[in-house]
């Protein structure tokens, strides 16, 4: 349910949101995305993993949740594999709720996009990862990389390092300039169907140990129109004021 803190004296209990506690971490938990997930982990388990993605599609799909799930695959201690092992160090920190790694770069191009960003990216990536088998870079909102940004990353995505993979993830891959875009492998997202989202919402209501009165979870289902985050935050919205 969340963390207790202690602020000015007092225990406080911290409540982490229900997209961010049920966030997958592998691929077999990801729902609604099997034309996605199929692929990557074949391409996983015959060790034909590319040196670039491109992960495009509606918001809260599961983008950038799999973009960390490849990274916990890559450099997982038994990887590169389709199942991480959960124990290793890489996977400890690349779990939800977990603290992060160093070799795992999360960039949010909506304020991080421009051409000394890019710059920087590119002097970063020739250095080898700290601990883990890769450094990954994952450019989120990558459509708000500037043109100038774009051309600065080019010839280091075209032809990066052995040792470095990057996933960039959007919902207007159209604005993602071509020459990038053809050096990647695109996955489009979708959102999830009403069926496979009543079933995942289900459990996760059974999880949380709540009932839900006949016709709430088909309305919840339709308020997040396909999209699993925001599904989730309509039912956290209505447990809270419940």
């Amino acid at each position: 349910m969340g963390r207790v803190s202690v602020a000015a004296g007092r225990l406080v209990f911290v409540v982490t949101a229900l997209y961010r506690r049920y966030r997958p971490d592998s691929f077999a938990d990801l729902i609604g995305q099997e034309h996605v997930t199929q692929p990557l982990m074949t391409a996983l388990r015959t060790n034909r993993v590319n040196h670039a993605y491109l992960f495009s599609g509606p918001r809260g799909c599961g983008k950038t949740t799999s973009a960390r799930i490849l990274a916990r695959c890559l450099n997982c201690v038994e990887g590169p594999t389709d199942t991480p092992c959960g124990v290793c160090p890489s996977c400890v920190e690349l779990s939800t709720g977990g603290s992060g790694s160093l070799d795992v770069v999360e960039i949010d191009a909506a304020s991080h996009g421009g051409v000394d960003d890019a710059r920087d990216l590119r002097e970063r990536a020739f250095f080898a990862p700290a601990r883990d088998r890769y450094k990954i870079f994952i450019i989120d909102e990558a459509h708000m990389v500037t043109p100038g940004g774009f051309n600065a990353l080019l010839k280091i995505v075209e032809e990066p390092p052995e040792h470095v993979k990057f996933v960039f993830a959007t919902t207007e891959p159209d604005k993602v300039i071509g020459t990038i875009r053809s050096r990647t492998h695109h996955y489009p997202f979708r959102l999830v169907p009403p069926a496979t989202m009543t079933s995942y919402l289900d459990k996760v209501i059974a999880s949380e140990k709540i009932s839900a009165e006949p016709g709430v979870v088909p309305l919840i289902v339709r308020a997040g129109a396909g999209s699993v985050r925001d599904t989730l935050s309509v039912a956290d919205q209505l447990i809270a004021g419940s």
